[in-house]
């Protein structure tokens, strides 16, 4: 007997991505064309949104019964949707914690909660292992990540919160509390110098970090990061998307370049 929603809308990766995981894809009718995990998604589902619009007319031809999106920016989409009789989830999550739960609950949604479960059980242990590899460390590394380069706009809670996982602590702890990206934007890049980060990570969504480019900003040649060469990309569809791929490929990707800098300062 079927559970839950069989034809489904997914206007951001991380459903997908989810759904994907659970053995739930079959219930997928489309996704959003900014996908890319997993790849097979890409090939068999027909691409009907970008972030902040969708091609309606597209995703109702398809007949969903559920349509699932991410955050505010997606507001007048979900309207849009609704008024057309279309029931719509919109999730806010933007931490590590709420991602796992979002994990459980949109599998609930669909008749596989203990799969679900188990797989947020999964991740969270391996964030825990993450963490315990890290408190090894000699000494922690100031990070500065920067989500996007004009104007400069700092990291996202989930992001600050895996940076800390992997071993690192967050120059803007601050700002990373703001869910509004306009509310992370540095008015003046220089406070970056003053506080001094050990590492720089760049995850410029949409087109690729060039730490040539950092590096020559206006007294940056003094931050510790650009000095000793610490400026490394993490790929954006592997953590500014609050879904599994945060939890897994993003955290150890950042933890990789953290343990490195903790060897060679050691």
């Amino acid at each position: 007997m079927s559970v839950g929603p069989r034809r489904i809308v997914c206007l951001t990766e991380e459903p997908t991505e989810t759904l994907y995981a659970l053995g739930e894809q079959d219930r997928i009718v489309g996704i959003s064309g900014f996908t890319v995990r997993p790849p097979v998604a890409r090939r068999e589902k027909p691409k009907v949104s970008a972030f902040t619009s969708a091609k309606i007319g597209e995703i109702l031809k398809l007949e969903p019964d559920f349509v699932v999106g991410f955050s505010d920016i997606q507001a007048d989409i979900a309207a849009e949707l609704i008024r057309h009789g279309v029931e719509v989830w919109i999730s806010n999550h933007r931490s590590v914690d709420g991602i796992l739960d979002y994990i459980r609950r949109l599998g609930a949604m669909v008749g596989a909660g203990a799969r679900a479960e188990a797989w947020a059980d999964e991740l969270a242990q391996g964030l825990d292992a993450i963490e315990r590899e890290a408190a090894r460390l000699p000494r922690r590394p100031r990070v500065y990540f920067e989500e996007w380069d004009d104007p400069p706009i700092t990291g996202i809670r989930w992001v600050a919160e895996l940076v800390r996982i992997a071993g690192g602590d967050d120059v803007f702890p601050e700002r990373a509390a703001e869910p509004l990206a306009k509310a992370r934007i540095l008015e003046d890049p220089a406070e970056v110098i003053r506080r001094a980060p050990d590492i720089i990570f760049g995850s410029w969504c949409g087109k690729k970090f060039q730490p040539g480019k950092v590096a020559a900003r206006p007294g940056w040649d003094a931050i510790p990061a650009v000095r000793d060469g610490e400026l490394h990309e993490i790929k954006s569809p592997i953590i500014l998307q609050p879904g599994p791929a945060a939890l897994t490929e993003g955290v150890r990707a950042l933890a990789g370049h953290i343990q490195a800098w903790g060897r060679r300062s050691a």
